[in-house]
Protein backbone atom coordinates (compact mmCIF):
# COMPACT_ATOMS: atom_id res chain seq x y z
CA UNK A 1 0.00 0.00 0.00
CA UNK A 2 1.47 3.60 -0.80
CA UNK A 3 -0.21 7.04 -0.59
CA UNK A 4 1.93 8.41 -3.74
CA UNK A 5 3.70 7.42 -6.67
CA UNK A 6 2.68 6.66 -10.11
CA UNK A 7 1.28 3.69 -11.67
CA UNK A 8 -1.19 3.70 -8.72
CA UNK A 9 -5.21 3.68 -8.15
CA UNK A 10 -6.99 4.53 -5.32
CA UNK A 11 -8.06 1.47 -3.11
CA UNK A 12 -11.66 3.01 -3.42
CA UNK A 13 -11.57 1.06 -6.75
CA UNK A 14 -10.74 -1.89 -5.03
CA UNK A 15 -14.14 -1.95 -3.04
CA UNK A 16 -16.09 -0.85 -6.07
CA UNK A 17 -14.53 -3.82 -7.91
CA UNK A 18 -15.19 -6.43 -5.43
CA UNK A 19 -18.57 -4.53 -4.67
CA UNK A 20 -20.75 -7.36 -6.60
CA UNK A 21 -18.47 -10.28 -5.59
CA UNK A 22 -19.74 -9.96 -1.83
CA UNK A 23 -21.25 -10.25 0.68
CA UNK A 24 -22.90 -11.04 3.96
CA UNK A 25 -21.48 -14.41 4.58
CA UNK A 26 -18.43 -13.29 1.89
CA UNK A 27 -17.23 -10.18 3.22
CA UNK A 28 -14.53 -7.96 1.47
CA UNK A 29 -11.96 -9.29 3.90
CA UNK A 30 -12.39 -12.84 3.18
CA UNK A 31 -12.70 -12.75 -0.25
CA UNK A 32 -9.09 -10.94 -0.55
CA UNK A 33 -7.80 -13.46 2.18
CA UNK A 34 -9.18 -16.20 -0.14
CA UNK A 35 -7.21 -14.61 -3.20
CA UNK A 36 -4.03 -14.17 -1.44
CA UNK A 37 -4.05 -10.05 -1.61
CA UNK A 38 -4.04 -9.80 2.19
CA UNK A 39 -2.03 -7.08 1.93
CA UNK A 40 -4.64 -4.91 0.77
CA UNK A 41 -6.14 -2.67 3.34
CA UNK A 42 -9.49 -1.36 2.49
CA UNK A 43 -9.62 0.68 5.43
CA UNK A 44 -6.98 3.01 4.51
CA UNK A 45 -9.17 4.91 1.98
CA UNK A 46 -6.46 7.79 1.25
CA UNK A 47 -4.53 4.89 0.55
CA UNK A 48 -3.44 3.42 -3.07
CA UNK A 49 -2.19 0.58 -4.48
CA UNK A 50 0.45 -0.38 -7.48
CA UNK A 51 -1.54 -0.99 -10.78
CA UNK A 52 0.30 -4.68 -10.87
CA UNK A 53 -1.92 -5.66 -7.36
CA UNK A 54 -5.41 -3.80 -9.02
CA UNK A 55 -4.64 -5.98 -11.83
CA UNK A 56 -3.91 -9.42 -10.32
CA UNK A 57 -7.42 -8.70 -8.13
CA UNK A 58 -8.96 -8.28 -11.32
CA UNK A 59 -7.27 -11.42 -13.11
CA UNK A 60 -8.03 -13.62 -9.80
CA UNK A 61 -11.29 -12.23 -9.66
CA UNK A 62 -12.29 -13.59 -13.12
CA UNK A 63 -10.65 -16.53 -12.38
CA UNK A 64 -12.31 -17.40 -9.37
CA UNK A 65 -15.94 -15.97 -10.87
CA UNK A 66 -15.81 -16.85 -14.29
CA UNK A 67 -16.07 -13.23 -14.97
CA UNK A 68 -13.85 -10.30 -16.70
CA UNK A 69 -16.42 -7.65 -15.20
CA UNK A 70 -16.54 -7.63 -11.65
CA UNK A 71 -20.19 -9.65 -11.79
CA UNK A 72 -21.91 -6.00 -12.87
CA UNK A 73 -24.04 -7.04 -15.46
CA UNK A 74 -26.95 -10.14 -15.51
CA UNK A 75 -24.26 -11.26 -17.91
CA UNK A 76 -21.16 -12.80 -17.06
CA UNK A 77 -17.93 -11.95 -19.02
CA UNK A 78 -16.21 -15.13 -18.57
CA UNK A 79 -12.59 -15.50 -18.90
CA UNK A 80 -10.54 -14.97 -22.13
CA UNK A 81 -13.50 -13.24 -23.72
CA UNK A 82 -11.54 -9.63 -23.61
CA UNK A 83 -8.55 -11.96 -25.43
CA UNK A 84 -10.96 -12.94 -27.85
CA UNK A 85 -12.30 -9.58 -28.62
CA UNK A 86 -8.52 -8.24 -28.94
CA UNK A 87 -7.77 -11.00 -31.13
CA UNK A 88 -11.06 -10.36 -33.47
CA UNK A 89 -10.45 -6.83 -33.47
CA UNK A 90 -6.77 -7.19 -34.62
CA UNK A 91 -7.46 -8.71 -37.83
CA UNK A 92 -9.56 -5.30 -39.00
CA UNK A 93 -8.16 -2.70 -41.12
CA UNK A 94 -8.70 0.17 -39.45
CA UNK A 95 -9.70 1.29 -35.89
CA UNK A 96 -13.39 2.05 -37.08
CA UNK A 97 -14.00 -1.31 -38.06
CA UNK A 98 -12.23 -2.68 -35.42
CA UNK A 99 -14.40 -0.68 -32.62
CA UNK A 100 -17.52 -1.41 -34.48
CA UNK A 101 -16.62 -5.20 -34.34
CA UNK A 102 -15.55 -4.67 -30.82
CA UNK A 103 -18.76 -3.26 -29.61
CA UNK A 104 -20.89 -5.81 -31.63
CA UNK A 105 -19.00 -8.49 -28.98
CA UNK A 106 -19.81 -6.78 -26.06
CA UNK A 107 -23.13 -5.98 -26.98
CA UNK A 108 -23.75 -10.01 -27.65
CA UNK A 109 -21.62 -10.59 -24.36
CA UNK A 110 -23.43 -8.00 -22.13
CA UNK A 111 -27.36 -7.11 -21.61
CA UNK A 112 -26.28 -3.57 -20.67
CA UNK A 113 -24.33 -2.55 -22.62
CA UNK A 114 -24.89 -2.64 -26.02
CA UNK A 115 -22.79 0.62 -27.95
CA UNK A 116 -23.19 2.33 -30.79
CA UNK A 117 -20.01 4.13 -32.97
CA UNK A 118 -21.24 7.46 -35.11
CA UNK A 119 -19.47 9.98 -36.72
CA UNK A 120 -20.50 13.72 -36.95
CA UNK A 121 -17.91 15.49 -39.38
CA UNK A 122 -15.15 15.41 -37.24
CA UNK A 123 -16.24 14.35 -34.24
CA UNK A 124 -16.86 10.74 -33.26
CA UNK A 125 -19.12 9.16 -29.90
CA UNK A 126 -19.87 6.13 -29.01
CA UNK A 127 -22.98 6.20 -27.43
CA UNK A 128 -23.97 3.27 -24.76
CA UNK A 129 -28.43 2.13 -25.87
CA UNK A 130 -29.56 2.04 -22.70
CA UNK A 131 -33.27 2.29 -21.63
CA UNK A 132 -34.42 5.64 -20.56
CA UNK A 133 -36.57 4.35 -17.56
CA UNK A 134 -34.21 2.27 -16.56
CA UNK A 135 -32.19 2.98 -13.10
CA UNK A 136 -28.07 3.97 -14.13
CA UNK A 137 -25.76 1.91 -13.31
CA UNK A 138 -23.24 2.49 -11.01
CA UNK A 139 -20.23 5.26 -12.45
CA UNK A 140 -17.49 2.33 -11.40
CA UNK A 141 -19.53 0.38 -14.19
CA UNK A 142 -19.54 2.29 -16.87
CA UNK A 143 -15.67 3.26 -16.16
CA UNK A 144 -14.93 -0.57 -16.35
CA UNK A 145 -16.94 -0.77 -19.68
CA UNK A 146 -14.77 2.36 -21.20
CA UNK A 147 -11.91 1.28 -19.53
CA UNK A 148 -11.99 -1.69 -21.85
CA UNK A 149 -13.21 -0.02 -25.02
CA UNK A 150 -10.70 3.12 -24.83
CA UNK A 151 -7.90 0.44 -24.03
CA UNK A 152 -7.90 -1.78 -26.62
CA UNK A 153 -8.44 0.72 -29.12
CA UNK A 154 -5.48 2.76 -28.15
CA UNK A 155 -3.45 -0.50 -28.33
CA UNK A 156 -4.82 -1.44 -31.52
CA UNK A 157 -3.63 2.10 -32.84
CA UNK A 158 -0.71 2.33 -30.78
CA UNK A 159 -1.21 5.86 -29.26
CA UNK A 160 -3.60 7.30 -26.86
CA UNK A 161 -7.00 9.19 -28.10
CA UNK A 162 -7.71 11.86 -26.18
CA UNK A 163 -11.38 11.44 -25.07
CA UNK A 164 -12.73 15.60 -25.44
CA UNK A 165 -15.41 14.41 -22.96
CA UNK A 166 -17.37 11.52 -21.30
CA UNK A 167 -21.09 11.93 -19.88
CA UNK A 168 -22.86 9.33 -17.80
CA UNK A 169 -26.00 8.89 -16.97
CA UNK A 170 -25.11 8.13 -13.35
CA UNK A 171 -24.89 10.60 -10.79
CA UNK A 172 -21.36 11.93 -9.72
CA UNK A 173 -20.12 9.52 -7.11
CA UNK A 174 -18.31 10.75 -4.24
CA UNK A 175 -14.69 9.32 -5.46
CA UNK A 176 -13.32 10.75 -9.31
CA UNK A 177 -9.94 11.99 -9.21
CA UNK A 178 -8.17 8.60 -10.83
CA UNK A 179 -11.25 8.55 -13.34
CA UNK A 180 -10.63 11.98 -14.29
CA UNK A 181 -6.80 11.24 -15.02
CA UNK A 182 -7.56 7.84 -16.70
CA UNK A 183 -10.18 9.07 -19.17
CA UNK A 184 -10.71 13.06 -19.33
CA UNK A 185 -11.19 16.02 -17.22
CA UNK A 186 -14.59 16.26 -19.10
CA UNK A 187 -16.76 14.28 -17.25
CA UNK A 188 -20.35 15.07 -17.62
CA UNK A 189 -23.20 13.23 -14.90
CA UNK A 190 -26.82 12.79 -14.53
CA UNK A 191 -26.72 13.03 -19.01
CA UNK A 192 -29.62 12.40 -20.82
CA UNK A 193 -27.14 9.40 -22.15
CA UNK A 194 -23.93 7.57 -21.46
CA UNK A 195 -21.27 8.23 -24.48
CA UNK A 196 -17.34 8.90 -24.85
CA UNK A 197 -16.39 11.84 -27.69
CA UNK A 198 -13.32 11.98 -29.24
CA UNK A 199 -11.56 13.15 -32.61
CA UNK A 200 -12.86 11.39 -35.72
CA UNK A 201 -9.46 11.64 -37.41
CA UNK A 202 -8.47 8.41 -35.27
CA UNK A 203 -10.85 5.99 -36.68
CA UNK A 204 -9.18 6.47 -40.15
CA UNK A 205 -5.59 4.91 -38.17
CA UNK A 206 -4.86 1.82 -39.29
CA UNK A 207 -4.71 -1.18 -36.93
CA UNK A 208 -1.26 -2.67 -37.31
CA UNK A 209 -0.19 -4.16 -34.75
CA UNK A 210 1.40 -8.08 -34.89
CA UNK A 211 0.45 -11.74 -33.09
CA UNK A 212 3.09 -11.35 -30.98
CA UNK A 213 2.20 -7.93 -30.02
CA UNK A 214 -1.12 -9.47 -28.96
CA UNK A 215 0.70 -11.95 -27.36
CA UNK A 216 2.56 -9.84 -25.02
CA UNK A 217 -0.39 -7.12 -24.23
CA UNK A 218 -2.66 -9.92 -23.43
CA UNK A 219 -0.10 -11.07 -21.19
CA UNK A 220 0.13 -7.94 -18.94
CA UNK A 221 -3.41 -6.96 -19.60
CA UNK A 222 -5.11 -5.26 -17.59
CA UNK A 223 -1.93 -3.41 -15.72
CA UNK A 224 -1.06 -1.99 -19.07
CA UNK A 225 -4.36 -0.53 -19.68
CA UNK A 226 -4.37 0.78 -15.88
CA UNK A 227 -0.72 2.14 -16.28
CA UNK A 228 -2.39 5.41 -17.60
CA UNK A 229 -3.63 6.20 -13.78
CA UNK A 230 -1.42 8.81 -11.82
CA UNK A 231 -1.23 9.72 -8.46
CA UNK A 232 -3.49 12.75 -8.49
CA UNK A 233 -0.46 14.49 -6.27
CA UNK A 234 2.08 14.77 -9.38
CA UNK A 235 3.94 17.40 -10.19
CA UNK A 236 1.79 17.72 -13.25
CA UNK A 237 -1.61 17.33 -11.36
CA UNK A 238 -0.45 19.78 -8.64
CA UNK A 239 0.29 22.72 -10.99
CA UNK A 240 -2.69 21.72 -13.23
CA UNK A 241 -4.67 22.79 -9.53
CA UNK A 242 -2.70 25.88 -9.22
CA UNK A 243 -4.05 26.86 -12.81
CA UNK A 244 -7.57 26.27 -12.53
CA UNK A 245 -8.06 28.82 -9.14
CA UNK A 246 -6.53 31.43 -11.77
CA UNK A 247 -7.84 33.54 -14.92
CA UNK A 248 -5.24 32.57 -17.76
CA UNK A 249 -4.32 35.99 -18.18
CA UNK A 250 -2.67 35.50 -14.39
CA UNK A 251 -1.21 32.67 -14.95
CA UNK A 252 2.50 32.52 -13.81
CA UNK A 253 5.44 32.32 -15.99
CA UNK A 254 7.61 29.18 -15.81
CA UNK A 255 10.05 31.32 -13.68
CA UNK A 256 7.32 32.51 -11.34
CA UNK A 257 6.00 28.76 -10.85
CA UNK A 258 9.84 27.17 -10.24
CA UNK A 259 9.59 29.92 -7.77
CA UNK A 260 6.29 29.47 -5.95
CA UNK A 261 7.22 25.65 -5.91
CA UNK A 262 10.68 26.75 -4.37
CA UNK A 263 12.44 24.98 -7.15
CA UNK A 264 14.82 26.64 -10.04
CA UNK A 265 13.42 26.92 -13.26
CA UNK A 266 15.76 24.70 -14.89
CA UNK A 267 14.95 21.68 -12.44
CA UNK A 268 11.41 22.20 -13.35
CA UNK A 269 11.77 22.29 -16.84
CA UNK A 270 13.62 18.68 -15.86
CA UNK A 271 11.00 17.19 -13.78
CA UNK A 272 8.17 17.89 -16.61
CA UNK A 273 10.15 17.10 -19.02
CA UNK A 274 10.55 13.79 -17.50
CA UNK A 275 7.23 13.27 -17.32
CA UNK A 276 6.62 14.01 -20.68
CA UNK A 277 4.41 16.92 -19.20
CA UNK A 278 5.75 20.59 -20.44
CA UNK A 279 4.50 23.50 -18.88
CA UNK A 280 3.17 24.52 -22.47
CA UNK A 281 1.53 21.42 -22.84
CA UNK A 282 -0.30 21.76 -18.98
CA UNK A 283 -1.43 25.11 -19.53
CA UNK A 284 -2.97 24.14 -23.18
CA UNK A 285 -4.29 20.86 -21.22
CA UNK A 286 -6.11 23.21 -18.66
CA UNK A 287 -6.84 25.50 -21.71
CA UNK A 288 -9.10 22.75 -23.25
CA UNK A 289 -10.80 21.68 -20.12
CA UNK A 290 -12.26 25.35 -19.61
CA UNK A 291 -13.05 25.45 -23.28
CA UNK A 292 -15.00 21.91 -23.53
CA UNK A 293 -16.90 22.61 -20.30
CA UNK A 294 -18.28 26.68 -21.33
CA UNK A 295 -18.88 25.50 -25.08
CA UNK A 296 -21.34 22.85 -23.31
CA UNK A 297 -23.31 26.10 -22.06
CA UNK A 298 -25.23 27.69 -24.50
CA UNK A 299 -25.55 30.56 -22.71
CA UNK A 300 -21.93 31.68 -23.20
CA UNK A 301 -20.52 32.87 -26.46
CA UNK A 302 -17.40 31.74 -28.33
CA UNK A 303 -16.15 35.49 -27.77
CA UNK A 304 -17.28 35.21 -23.82
CA UNK A 305 -15.08 32.06 -24.20
CA UNK A 306 -12.07 33.41 -26.14
CA UNK A 307 -11.78 36.45 -23.92
CA UNK A 308 -11.61 34.06 -21.03
CA UNK A 309 -9.17 31.68 -21.85
CA UNK A 310 -6.80 34.94 -22.65
CA UNK A 311 -6.85 34.43 -26.50
CA UNK A 312 -6.76 38.19 -28.98
CA UNK A 313 -9.93 36.88 -30.85
CA UNK A 314 -12.67 34.19 -31.83
CA UNK A 315 -10.35 33.11 -34.34
CA UNK A 316 -7.16 32.13 -32.44
CA UNK A 317 -9.52 30.54 -30.43
CA UNK A 318 -11.07 28.61 -33.07
CA UNK A 319 -7.31 27.61 -34.25
CA UNK A 320 -6.00 26.55 -30.98
CA UNK A 321 -9.12 24.56 -30.18
CA UNK A 322 -8.43 22.25 -33.48
CA UNK A 323 -5.00 22.20 -32.84
CA UNK A 324 -6.18 20.78 -29.03
CA UNK A 325 -8.76 18.60 -30.47
CA UNK A 326 -9.14 17.91 -34.14
CA UNK A 327 -13.00 19.21 -34.35
CA UNK A 328 -13.38 23.38 -33.97
CA UNK A 329 -15.87 24.20 -31.33
CA UNK A 330 -19.06 24.94 -33.43
CA UNK A 331 -18.55 21.29 -34.49
CA UNK A 332 -18.26 20.30 -30.26
CA UNK A 333 -21.01 22.42 -29.32
CA UNK A 334 -23.41 21.08 -31.56
CA UNK A 335 -22.73 17.46 -30.25
CA UNK A 336 -22.79 17.79 -26.83
CA UNK A 337 -25.90 20.31 -26.92
CA UNK A 338 -27.66 18.10 -29.21
CA UNK A 339 -27.12 14.83 -27.05
CA UNK A 340 -29.23 17.33 -24.02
Amino acid sequence: MTREGKGTISVRLVEEALLAMTSPSLPPEHLLRQLGLTALDLAETEARIDVAEYSKLWRRLARRFDDEFFGMDARRMRAGSFAFVSRAALAQPTLDSAMRLALDFFGLTFEHFRGELHRSESLAEVVLLERTDARPLRAFTYFTFWMLVHGLACWLIGRRIPLLAMELRCDEPVYTDDYRVMFSDNLRFARPSTRIIFAAEVLDLPVRRSEQELHDFLAHAPANILVRYRDTTSLASRIKAQLRQLPPEQWPTSEQLAQTLCVSPSTLRRRLAEAGQPYQAIKDQVRQEMATLWLADAAITYAEIAERLGFADVSSFYKAFRKWTGTNPGQYRGLILGGN
